[in-house]
C-alpha cells in the first residue's frame, strides 16, 4: 500500500463518477487514492442500483478511451432513434400520436459522428463492475469502508481526516461523493436549488415486442414518462410522480405497480414482465455556487444534481472528469502545480457555464412540460412542431445531447490522456 505522501489525488467518492476520474487521472500519470463509505464490493451487487444510464456518445468515446469498451459493449444498448410527444393521458404510447413531438434519428448526424448512435443505455451495475475491474487491473488504492471527516489545506497540500482518525495528503482533494458532499462543505462552497415535490420511479421490464432501439419520452401532465431500451429486449422505464403517489408505489404491492405501470405504458410493446426491484428517488435541482477552491475541487453531482427529464445528470459529471482530468495533467506534465489556484480555475473555466446553461434548461424543461394549462400547452406543442420541421435545429440538439458540441476535451474526443 502507498504511503499518503505518495498520492497526487484524495477523491472522496468512489461511484460511477469517481472511479472514473480515478482512471483518468492515472491515464494522465498522475496517482489517486479513493475514499469511499460503502465497502467497494456492496457497490457491484445488483441490488445497489437500479437504474440504467444514457450515456452520450461522446462520453461513450472516453469509457472506450479508458479501456472499459470490451466489458461494456456487450451490455450497451444503441439507441438509434428518441421519440418526444406531448401526451395528455396515462397509456399514451399506445395511441396514436399527436402533432407535437420530436423524431430525433442518429442517420441524421451518421456523417459527422461516424454512424454512432444517439446514446447508448448501460445498467449502472454494469458500469460498476465495468469501473471496479478496471481499477483493479489499474493497481489504484480504494480505502473502503472510509469517510471522509474533515479537509484542512496547508501550504502546499491539503490533509484528509477520515471518520477512523487516520489522515491522507495530497496537492489536491476531489469532491465526487454526491450531493451531500463533504468536500464541497470544507470547501466553503454554497448551493442552491429546491424540490420538484416529485419522485422519480425506476423499474426494469421485458417485453413480448422488440423495442427496435427506440428510446421514448411522453411528457404527461404530472411529469414525463421515459421508455429507454436495454439489452435482451428490456426496458428501463424512469416517470415522474408527486412525492405522494411516488411513495404509495414504493409500498405497492406487485399487482398494484404492475396495474399502474400498464396504464402509463400502453401495451404497444405487448405484454411487460417486471424484473428486479423498483426504485423510487426525490427529485430537486442543485447547483454549487462555485467548482473550486483551494486544493480542492468538486465534480459529478457534488456540483449538480438536475432532473432526470433529458438523461443528463451522469453526461455532465463525465464531461467534469474528462475537463479535469486534462487540465491536471496537461499542469502536471510542465511542472505545475495541480492544486493551485490558477490550475483549477482552467477547469471551473471549461466547465461552469456548461453545467449552469443545462441545469438551467433541464429546470425550465420540466416547469414547461409538467402541467396542463392549455396556454403553455399550446406553446410547447408548436415549439415541439416547429423542431420536428426543422433540420438544422433537430440536429443540433441531437448534436448537444450527444455531448459533443464545444471545445471537447481530447477524452471526449475518443483521444487518451
Amino acid at each position: 500500500m502507498s504511503g499518503s505522501d505518495d498520492y497526487d489525488i484524495i477523491i472522496a467518492g468512489a461511484g460511477l463518477v469517481g472511479a472514473t476520474f480515478a482512471l483518468a487521472a492515472a491515464q494522465g500519470g498522475l496517482r489517486p487514492v479513493m475514499v469511499d463509505p460503502q465497502p467497494f464490493d456492496a457497490q457491484l451487487a445488483p441490488t445497489f442500483d437500479g437504474r440504467a444510464t444514457a450515456i452520450s456518445y461522446a462520453n461513450f468515446r472516453m469509457l472506450k478511451a479508458l479501456g472499459l469498451g470490451e466489458a461494456l459493449e456487450p451490455h450497451a444498448c444503441r439507441m438509434d432513434r428518441i421519440l418526444v410527444t406531448d401526451g395528455r393521458r396515462p397509456g399514451a404510447a399506445s395511441r396514436k400520436p399527436s402533432a407535437a413531438y420530436i423524431r430525433f434519428d442518429a442517420d441524421e448526424i451518421g456523417d459527422r459522428n461516424g454512424g454512432e448512435p444517439l446514446g447508448y443505455m448501460v445498467e449502472n451495475r454494469r458500469l460498476r463492475v465495468a469501473l471496479a475491474e478496471a481499477v483493479e487491473a489499474r493497481g489504484l488504492e480504494v480505502r473502503a469502508p472510509a469517510a471522509v471527516a474533515d479537509v484542512a489545506v496547508g501550504p502546499g497540500r491539503a490533509t484528509v481526516t477520515l471518520k477512523d482518525g487516520s489522515t491522507l495528503s495530497a496537492p489536491l482533494v476531489i469532491g465526487a461523493e454526491g450531493r451531500n458532499s463533504t468536500v464541497r462543505r470544507a470547501a466553503g462552497i454554497d448551493v442552491f436549488g429546491w424540490t420538484y415535490q416529485q419522485s422519480g420511479v425506476v423499474c426494469t421490464v421485458r417485453m413480448e415486442k422488440p423495442h427496435g432501439n427506440v428510446a421514448h419520452e411522453y411528457f404527461l401532465p404530472d411529469g414525463p414518462f421515459a421508455i429507454l431500451p436495454l439489452t435482451e429486449n428490456r426496458a428501463n422505464l424512469v416517470w415522474t410522480e408527486s412525492t405522494r403517489r411516488g411513495e404509495a408505489l414504493r409500498s405497492a404491492s406487485d399487482e398494484a405497480f404492475h396495474a399502474h405501470l400498464t396504464r402509463r405504458f400502453g401495451d404497444f410493446l405487448g405484454g411487460l414482465t417486471i424484473e428486479g426491484p423498483r426504485f423510487v428517488y426525490p427529485l430537486s435541482l442543485q447547483l454549487a455556487e462555485g467548482l473550486t477552491a483551494p486544493r480542492m475541487a468538486i465534480i459529478g453531482d457534488a456540483a449538480h444534481g438536475v432532473h432526470p427529464v433529458a438523461g443528463q445528470g451522469l453526461n455532465m459529471g463525465l464531461k467534469d472528469v474528462a475537463a479535469l482530468s486534462e487540465v491536471l495533467a496537461e499542469a502536471a506534465r510542465i511542472g505545475e502545480d495541480i492544486g493551485s489556484e490558477l490550475v483549477l480555475e482552467r477547469y471551473a473555466r471549461w466547465r461552469r457555464f456548461d453545467n449552469a446553461a443545462l441545469a438551467a434548461g433541464f429546470d425550465g424543461f420540466v416547469r414547461l412540460f409538467s402541467n396542463d394549462i392549455a396556454p403553455v400547452r399550446l406553446a410547447r406543442d408548436l415549439g415541439m412542431a416547429a423542431v420536428n420541421r426543422i433540420a438544422p435545429l433537430r440536429r443540433a440538439f441531437m448534436h448537444e445531447a450527444g455531448g459533443a458540441t464545444g471545445d471537447l476535451p481530447r477524452l471526449l474526443r475518443g483521444e487518451s490522456l
